[in-house]
C-alpha cells in the first residue's frame, strides 16, 4: 500500500465513506474492552448484575443514583469474561433512557460503583488516553479497508483460496512474516483500554510511524564510541564490528567510510542505530552534551525499516533476513514510555545463550520450540560516571532471524495477533481459514476441537516444559509469540521473540547445571529469582494462558458456536498432558504444585485499567481469574 498519508486526509472520498462507520466501529471496540476490564478486574463486581432468563440481557443495579444499567446483549465466558455486544441503556428513576455511546460517558456513569475513589488527574488522564486510541482506531480501521481491498484483490487474482496461500506463494517467509506482523498489529493487547493511545504524535506521524498503517520508517546508524558503551553479547558474537558486518554489509561499509571520512578510527566507535522520531525529537537535545563532548556522532547512512506490532522493534528492508533492530522511543505508546533498559540490554543475549543450550540438549522440546535469539546488545554507559540509567534512550538489542526466515521445512511463521485478525479473503478470522484448510468451509466441532487441541499441545508442551524443568517463563503472549503453520493448516511448533524482561526462577535452573548472571539495580524489577517462584509463574499464566490461548478459546467459541467452557475442557486436557510428559523428570512436590497453580488455583492478570486510573503509581497491581481450566468449569 502506498500513499497512506493521502488516503487518510479529510477531503479524501475513501475517508469521507468510511470516517463513520471507523468512529462506530472504534468506540464499540473501545466501550467493549473498558466493560471488560471493570468486571474482570473487579472495579466493578460483577456479582451485581442480574440476567434476563434465557437470553443475554443484563441489568447492573446503580444504587447511588437510583438506577439501572441495561446491557442489550452481554456474553459471560470463563475466567470472569464478560464480553459487550450490544447497547447499553442508561435508566434513571423517572424512566428517563440514555444511550451510552462512548467508554467516556460509561466512566461518569459507573464512576460511583467504582470499588475505590480514583483521582480526578486519574479519571482526566484515562479519558483523554482512550480518546486518542479511539482517534487512531478509527484511523487504522479507515486504512485497514484499503488495504484489505488491495490484498482481496491480489488473492483473487492469484486464485490461490485464502491469504495464508497467497502468501506462501508470492512472498519469502520473512516478507510474508514481516507482513502479517504488521497486518495483524490493529486490535493490540485484550487487556488494554487504551490499546493505540500515542498522545506525543499527530494523526500523520502515528500513520507515517506505525505498523497498523504498513508503515516504513527510517533508522539512523549513528556512532557511539565504544569505550562509553556497555555491551552484552552471545559467546559467538565475537565481535561487534565483525558480527555487525557480516549482518549489515552495506550498512557497514557506508557506515565506515563515514567515519574515517572523518579522521576517525571505526575500531573505536560503534554502530547505533536510532529511530527517525526519537533522533530528530529526543536524542539531540537530551545527549546535547554527549553530542559535545564526542561521545555520539548522529551523522551516519540511514536504513529503511518495517516496524514490527511492537512499533519500536524494526525489521530492516534488506535483502536476506536480517536481524530485527529492537530501539528505544522515547514516546509514550499504550501508557508507557518506550525506553530500552539496561535489564533488558543484560539479559537478552543472556536468556538467548541459555535457551539456546538447552534447547539443544531438549532437542527442541520435540521440535515445537523455536526463538529469535539477541545475539547483541549494547547502551550508552559513560566510562567515568558508570550509571546505566543515561543509556536507557541510547540503546540497542539485535535480534536474529536467520534460522527463523531461511526455512527448508515449508512452515510458514503468523503471529499469534494476526491469527486472530479478519481475513482479507473472507472477512473471517484468519485462523479459521487455518483450520478450514483440509476440513472444507463446513468445519464440524469435532474438527474445530480437534485443530485447537494441536494448538494447545504446540503452545503448552515447551512453555510447561522449558518452566517446569528450567524455570524460564517465556513471554507467550499474542505479539511475542508466532505459530508455525504446515501448508494444511496445522500447528507445528513455536517461535518466540524477546527475552530481555523474562523471568527464571534460578534454582531450577541450576538443578539443570546452567547459570544466569541477573542484572542487579536499585529500583529496577529483578528478573532472576530465588525464593518464591509465584512471580516466574505467574508471568508464564499471564501472557500464554490469559492473554493467549484463553482469547483463542474465546474467538474459536464465537466464530464456531461451540458449547460455551468445550475448547477450555480441550485446554485442560493439553495442559494436564503437558504437565505428563515431564512429570518423570521433575520432584513430585513440585509438579503437584505448579500442576494445580495452571489447572486449578485462580490465575493471576495484571490489573491494566486499575494502573491507568491510579496513574501508574504502581506497576505490580494484579488479580486474579476464576481458573477456566478447573474440572467443574471446564466440564460444566
Amino acid at each position: 500500500m502506498k500513499n497512506t498519508l493521502s488516503l487518510l486526509q479529510p477531503d479524501n472520498a475513501f475517508y469521507v465513506e468510511r470516517r463513520q462507520s471507523a468512529c462506530e466501529s472504534a468506540h464499540r471496540n473501545a466501550l467493549r474492552r473498558l466493560i471488560r476490564c471493570l468486571f474482570a478486574e473487579g472495579i466493578v463486581d460483577p456479582r451485581t448484575l442480574v440476567f434476563a432468563p434465557d437470553s443475554r440481557g443484563a441489568w447492573l443495579p446503580l444504587w447511588s443514583r437510583h438506577a439501572l444499567l441495561f446491557f442489550s446483549e452481554l456474553e459471560v465466558a470463563p475466567a470472569n469474561t464478560f464480553i459487550n455486544r450490544g447497547a447499553l441503556t442508561l435508566i434513571e428513576s423517572n424512566g428517563k433512557r440514555l444511550t451510552i455511546g462512548s467508554p467516556q460517558q460509561l466512566i461518569d456513569v459507573l464512576r460511583s460503583s467504582f470499588d475505590f475513589v480514583p483521582s480526578e488527574e486519574g479519571v482526566a488522564g484515562l479519558k483523554g488516553d482512550m480518546a486518542n486510541s479511539i482517534e487512531n482506531d478509527a484511523l487504522a480501521r479507515i486504512y485497514r479497508d484499503a488495504w484489505n481491498a488491495a490484498l482481496r484483490t491480489r488473492i483473487e487474482l492469484a486464485d490461490i483460496g485464502g491469504f495464508a496461500g497467497y502468501l506462501r506463494r508470492h512472498m519469502t517467509v520473512r516478507d510474508a512474516a514481516v507482513l502479517l506482523d504488521q497486518w495483524g498489529s490493529l486490535e493490540g493487547h485484550p487487556f488494554y483500554p487504551t490499546w493505540k493511545s500515542k498522545p506525543d504524535l499527530d494523526a500523520e506521524q502515528v500513520a507515517a510511524l506505525s505498523p497498523e498503517f504498513n508503515a516504513t520508517v527510517s533508522v539512523r546508524i549513528a556512532a557511539l564510541r565504544s569505550d562509553m558503551a556497555y555491551v552484552e553479547r552471545m559467546p559467538h558474537v565475537e565481535s561487534v564490528h565483525a558480527w555487525f558486518a557480516a549482518n549489515f554489509p552495506q550498512l557497514w561499509v557506508r557506515w565506515r567510510d563515514a567515519l574515517n571520512e572523518r579522521g576517525l578510527d571505526d575500531s573505536a566507535w560503534l554502530p547505533l542505530p536510532i529511530h527517525a522520531w526519537h533522533l530528530e525529537h529526543f536524542v539531540g537535545k537530551e545527549y546535547a552534551a554527549q553530542i559535545e563532548e564526542g561521545i555520539l556522532i548522529l551523522d551516519g547512512p540511514d536504513v529503511e525499516t518495517w516496524p514490527s506490532m511492537s512499533f519500536r522493534t524494526m525489521m530492516p528492508r534488506l535483502p536476506g533476513p536480517a536481524p530485527f533492530i529492537k530501539l528505544p522511543v522515547a514516546l509514550w505508546l499504550t501508557s508507557e514510555q518506550r525506553s530500552l533498559q539496561a535489564k533488558s540490554i543484560h539479559m537478552g543475549p543472556r536468556i538467548s545463550t541459555v535457551i539456546e543450550r538447552i534447547l539443544a540438549d531438549e532437542r527442541g522440546f520435540d521440535g515445537t520450540l523455536e526463538i529469535f535469539p539477541e545475539e547483541l546488545a549494547y547502551h550508552y554507559r559513560h566510562a567515568v560516571h558508570q550509571e546505566d540509567r543515561p543509556g536507557r534512550y541510547l540503546s540497542v538489542a539485535f535480534r536474529a532471524s536467520k534460522r527463523a526466515f531461511e526455512r527448508r521445512d515449508d512452515l510458514l511463521p503468523v503471529t499469534v495477533a494476526a491469527l486472530l485478525t479478519n481475513s482479507p479473503a473472507d472477512g473471517r478470522p484468519l485462523i479459521t481459514e487455518l483450520i478450514e484448510r483440509r476440513s472444507g468451509a463446513s468445519a464440524t466441532n469435532e474438527v474445530v476441537e480437534a485443530w485447537f487441541r494441536e494448538y494447545a499441545r504446540v503452545v503448552t508442551h515447551p512453555v510447561i516444559g522449558i518452566y517446569l524443568l528450567y524455570g524460564i517463563a517465556l513471554e507467550a503472549h499474542q505479539q511475542n509469540t508466532s505459530v508455525l503453520f504446515a501448508p494444511d493448516g496445522m500447528p507445528k511448533s513455536l517461535l518466540i521473540r524477546d527475552f530481555g524482561d523474562g523471568r527464571t526462577y534460578r534454582p531450577l535452573l541450576a538443578q539443570r547445571g546452567h547459570t544466569l548472571e541477573p542484572y542487579v539495580h536499585p529500583g529496577i524489577l529483578p528478573t532472576v529469582f530465588d525464593g518464591d517462584i509465584e512471580p516466574v509463574r505467574s508471568f508464564v499464566l499471564d501472557a500464554c494462558f490469559v492473554c493467549h490461548l484463553h482469547e483463542v478459546a474465546l474467538l474459536l467459541t464465537h466464530a464456531y458456536r461451540l458449547p460455551s467452557n468445550r475448547l477450555w475442557t480441550v485446554l485442560r486436557e493439553a495442559t494436564a498432558q503437558s504437565f505428563d510428559a515431564f512429570a518423570a523428570r521433575v520432584s513430585d512436590e513440585l509438579w503437584r504444585a505448579e500442576r494445580a497453580a495452571f489447572l486449578e488455583r485462580p490465575w493471576p492478570t495484571r490489573s491494566v485499567l486499575r494502573m491507568h486510573l491510579l496513574q501508574y503509581a504502581d506497576y505490580r497491581l494484579a488479580h486474579h481469574l476464576p481458573n477456566p481450566l478447573q474440572r467443574h468449569g471446564a466440564e460444566g
